[in-house]
């Protein structure tokens, strides 16, 4: 958890753009204008990779990591753009996405990894990512706009001052959400059939597992697509038009057997982490717990929460407060309030030092005068096993004494976490199973004690309904510890 500064990176981002040219597109063989050469192109990816990797973690699988390893190298090479050094990286995630940046970095989050059922499914979306790479998607997309410096939560902020202080999006997390435009993603996928077909894949499949992304969508309770359909063609215009581009492939490269290779893959990802990992934090009855770090604090009632890797960022709905955790750098207590009333330029109204559960803890108030008016901050630096712990409460100066309950109370909860049943949660994870009988998926999945209300999502986890007829030997889902 470290702020970083971002003008070094928005500087790099606009010399980028400031060169204009044309060259040839690499897919459709035809001019573009773009505004970077490919060796520009590459040193973005190399730049991106780093806080990409920062950012989500590695997910540590090595068999897994081989694997797509394999494969990557194996269609990249067939790609329209062989001589690239591809990467290929699975992200520590539970989100369902696969994402790929310019200079031939591609990922994939365990999320997604865990939702495929079969190896044809996994190479079809590995062809629509490297897709993006060769067709230069991202490189187009960068000439037409350039994401704000604001943190994940700042769609609640209501208040721009405040997103100063939130963790600014470095130039590789830009790239992660810059969206396509619906003709570049029927673009991808036009090349996602042809790269995995060229590598002997039933490309079929791959149209099957965007109608699982979407049944996930609306099993998750919310009219919200997954993140990986966001800006895509509907699936059932996908279906029409990857089935035919796939037996069009098909009969061009005579593949009368294509591979779909469900089993090896099944076999590849049991005991893959499912949702949420526990040791990355997780909030339960309103409270924050943080096994690896031993801490826990409550979250202000109806605020929103997100977890990053750098920073713990809280808002209520109506935008105009910010609170966030952070780690502290400094020796002391004094030098760490010290740095944070040089690194956001605040005049110091008042501090004390405290003992907050056992703890050593230094509280500030301070102010950031702007033109627009004042910005009050409740700084509350606590020292814990090593680390200094940093959490501020910022607001308005004219709201300051409605929110500072709400700050404090958070504060001077702030504890060593000692519960071990939270101390050890364990994470879902797949587990394969092999059906005794033939039997339907809700028999078979009550037959290996499936709670009835993760069923549905079971099913979806499967690419299944749960009213399918499974032979008996069927490999299939479960989620276990």
């Amino acid at each position: 958890m470290k702020i970083t500064t971002y003008l070094s990176q928005l500087g790099i981002a606009l010399s980028l753009i400031l060169i204009g040219g044309c060259a040839v597109n690499p897919v459709t063989g035809k001019k573009q204008v773009v505004f970077m050469t490919e060796g520009q192109e590459i040193a973005m990816g190399q730049q991106s990779d780093p806080e990409i990797v920062a950012f989500f973690g590695l997910y540590d699988d090595p068999e897994l990591q081989k694997f797509i390893n394999s494969k990557g190298n194996e269609l990249a090479a067939v790609s329209h753009r062989p001589k690239l050094a591809y990467e290929f990286k699975i992200v520590d995630s539970p989100v369902i996405n696969a994402f790929a940046v310019p200079g031939g970095y591609v990922y994939f989050t365990r999320g997604i990894m865990a939702h495929f059922n079969n190896e044809a499914e996994f190479a079809g979306v590995l062809g629509h990512e490297t897709g993006h790479i060769t067709a230069r998607h991202s490189v187009i997309q960068q000439r037409n706009s350039m994401l704000s410096q604001l943190g994940l939560i700042a769609g609640v902020i209501l208040v721009p001052e405040l997103t100063q202080f939130m963790e600014p999006l470095s130039q590789g997390m830009q790239l992660v959400m810059l969206g396509f435009g619906r003709d570049d993603e029927r673009q991808a996928d036009k090349l996602g059939v042809e790269y995995s077909s060229r590598i002997g894949y039933d490309a079929t499949e791959m149209a099957g597992f965007f109608e699982t992304l979407e049944r996930q969508g609306a099993g998750s309770g919310s009219e919200e697509i997954p993140e990986f359909l966001s800006t895509h063609p509907s699936p059932a215009e996908r279906n029409v038009t990857v089935a035919k581009l796939a037996a069009d492939w098909k009969k061009k490269l005579d593949l009368t057997n294509p591979k779909i290779n469900r089993e090896s893959y099944l076999k590849l990802i049991d005991g893959i982490v499912l949702g949420e990992d526990p040791k990355q934090g997780f909030v339960e009855n309103n409270t924050f717990y943080h096994p690896v770090l031993k801490i826990e604090f409550p979250i202000p009632a109806d605020w929103t929460l997100q977890n990053t890797p750098q920073q713990v960022q809280m808002a209520p709905k109506t935008g105009d407060a910010l609170m966030m955790l952070t780690m502290a750098g400094g020796a002391s207590l004094e030098e760490a309030g010290n740095t944070i009333l040089e690194q956001f330029k605040l005049e110091l109204v008042e501090s004390k030092k405290e003992t907050i559960n056992g703890l050593p803890a230094l509280i500030m108030i301070a102010d950031q005068k702007q033109e627009q008016g004042t910005i009050r901050v409740l700084s509350s630096l606590i020292q814990f096993e090593g680390n200094i712990y940093s959490i501020l409460g910022i607001t308005e100066l004219s709201k300051f004494n409605g929110y500072q309950n709400a700050f404090l109370s958070t504060i001077r909860s702030f504890k060593e976490l000692k519960e071990a049943e939270k101390l050890n949660r364990k994470p879902d994870v797949v587990r394969i199973k092999t059906v005794p009988q033939q039997m339907t998926l809700q028999a078979a999945l009550q037959s290996f004690k499936m709670p009835a209300e993760r069923l549905e999502e079971l099913a979806i986890l499967n690419g299944m309904l749960l009213t399918d007829q499974l032979s008996k030997g069927t490999l299939i889902k479960v989620v276990g510890k």
